[in-house]
């Protein structure tokens, strides 16, 4: 009697589009070559895979990690062979930094022609396995269906994170009878245990001073209200993580004092007024330049809470490591917390707040702003007039995503996260990331405005993304921030090496006109070098909802 499972005979092309739609893939980003063709000839039967093209496969990946980030949606990408890969792994390392749930795939020359290693030919498997969860490849179109499941669970199991798969040309060309089996997703919204519950909470009650370090999960939970909750049920006052490459915490929220940064010395000052740190879903204490001196003080100690086990622990012991999801945590640990601390806990956590309403990250803002009240006359713009001026004359709900570098180092004292998609940041430091991923951002979220704020250096490794943007007429704006140069380079020159004299490291000869570029590529722009020309244009752009605009901004370098 036949296997009532088995479906009828279908191509390996329509049964991966089959099966991406079923585990609720709903947008592909890609760029095609000819082993590629067996997925685009399917394409054309099947309209809703959304599928954007863009220009080159660094972009494809950051396009799609912009989109996955914004949606929380399981996204594929599709890149050509080899070199196409080989272009992708810097964004598929940013992703995997970001733990984005993406299935990534490449094209393979047909088995046993890879043998003759033709034009193109690589194993590849190896170049993707170091910047992905699980790589693999398809050997029998039997197994497509199995291994397109298992990708998609992989890669939305926490901590999330990119898959890749490799698609000979006559698995997609084949034909079979195939079982296309059905969708799995792993439960990880779990809490701990009531005793680990209670020991946790009588620890945060018996600190001396407390500090909440706000992470990353955090927004990945959505755990914005809960997350406020805990510091107004302690009075603690809230730091974000070092690398701030999302939301990760209400900036107007009373408790919210700001941001670590990643000066050892700063951030051994700033922790050492306090006995206890709370890690939040947060990556502890991530440095990028080495330093003699460590950021945690000895007298500083560490309890957590989050998803991603390897990160508790890895380079400062935590008395208390909790695996479990941020949001389910806190909402059984808030009530515990005033359970076991009685009325006395919120008349110290009153006290503690208005303690901190002086230095908070409002009260810091405010006077910030009041140094800033009168416009500059001098031309190039100063950049923190300009991060002021982009954060007061955006709407309350725009998002922001930031690759300013040097640009924009002051844009977070005035840029006010209201929710989890207020911010999106470069987690890893591979520039480029940026002006693609705000497409995506846009893409996912098409009722809100999205700035791409991005420095003139970053632009150039993927300016090519402003096609895709005007191609798929989004109304966004991308900011240029134009110094010239790599001026974070030059900056790093003089203060580790005393060298005031960079070479390699300007724009200059020639200059750089993103104007012109932006023009080639279907987008409307404009260069502005004062605060005047930059009002009237950000106007003007925001208005403007029927494509993409650019802003060139002359700064200060």
């Amino acid at each position: 009697m036949p296997d009532a499972r088995v479906s009828n005979t279908i191509t390996g092309r329509d049964a991966f589009l089959r099966v991406l739609s079923d585990e609720g893939v709903t947008k592909m980003f890609g760029n095609p070559g000819t082993t590629e063709l067996p997925i685009m000839h399917a394409l054309s039967s099947a309209p809703e895979m959304g599928y954007v093209l863009a220009l080159q496969e660094a972009i494809v990946i950051a396009m799609a990690d912009g989109y996955a980030r914004a949606s929380g949606k399981l996204v594929s990408c599709n890149v050509h062979v080899a070199p196409g890969l080989g272009n992708a792994i810097g964004s598929i390392y940013t992703s995997f930094m970001s733990g984005t749930p993406m299935i990534v795939t490449a094209g393979q020359q047909e088995q046993g022609h890879g043998l003759t290693e033709p034009l193109l030919y690589a194993p590849l498997i190896p170049i993707a396995t170091p910047v992905v969860k699980w790589a693999t490849e398809v050997n029998r179109i039997e197994d497509l269906p199995r291994i397109l499941r298992r990708a998609a669970k992989v890669a939305t199991t926490a901590p999330t994170g990119p898959v890749f798969i490799s698609l000979p040309g006559d698995i997609l060309n084949n034909e079979a009878a195939l079982d296309l089996g059905h969708s799995t997703r792993v439960d990880t919204a779990v809490r701990p245990s009531d005793a680990a519950l209670e020991q946790l909470a009588r620890r945060l009650l018996g600190a001396k001073k407390l500090v909440i370090l706000a992470g990353h999960e955090i927004a990945t939970s959505d755990a914005f209200a809960e997350a406020a909750a805990l510091a107004e049920t302690l009075g603690a006052p809230v730091l974000q993580q070092t690398v701030v490459h999302g939301a990760h915490f209400p900036s107007e929220h009373p408790a919210f004092i700001g941001s670590l940064n990643r000066d050892q010395k700063y951030v051994r000052r700033v922790l050492s007024d306090y006995d206890l740190m709370f890690c939040v879903g947060s990556d502890v204490l991530k440095m990028s330049v080495l330093s003699e001196v460590e950021p945690l003080p000895e007298t500083t100690k560490v309890v957590m809470v989050g998803l991603r086990d390897w990160e508790m622990g890895k380079n400062f012991p935590a008395e208390i490591a909790l695996r479990a999801d941020v949001k389910e945590t806190l909402k059984a640990l808030v009530p515990l917390l005033k359970k076991l601390g009685d009325e006395s806990l919120a008349e110290r956590a009153k006290a503690s707040l208005a303690e901190i309403a002086p230095r908070n990250w409002t009260a810091q803002r405010a006077a910030r702003k009041a140094k800033l009240a009168t416009p500059p006359a001098e031309k190039p713009l100063p950049a923190e007039w300009l991060m002021m001026r982009l954060s007061e004359s955006l709407p309350k709900d725009a998002i922001i995503v930031d690759e300013g570098l040097t640009s924009a180092g002051s844009l977070l004292s005035y840029f006010p996260f209201r929710d989890r998609n207020s911010f999106f940041g470069n987690v890893s430091g591979g520039i480029g990331w940026g002006i693609a991923a705000a497409v995506g951002v846009q893409i996912a979220e098409p009722g809100r405005r999205v700035v791409a704020l991005i420095g003139d250096g970053s632009a150039m490794y993927s300016i090519q993304a402003l096609w895709t943007a005007a191609n798929q007429k989004l109304p966004m704006t991308f900011l240029i921030c134009n110094n010239g140069g790599y001026q974070i380079l030059k900056n790093r020159l003089k203060a580790f090496h005393g060298n005031d004299k960079p070479i390699g490291m300007d724009f200059k000869d020639p200059p750089i006109d993103a104007t012109v570029l932006a023009r080639g590529f279907g987008v409307p722009a404009e260069r502005v070098d004062s605060a005047a020309g930059f009002d009237a244009a950000l106007a003007k752009s925001l208005a403007n909802t029927s494509g993409p605009t650019l802003i060139e901004v002359m700064v200060k370098s």
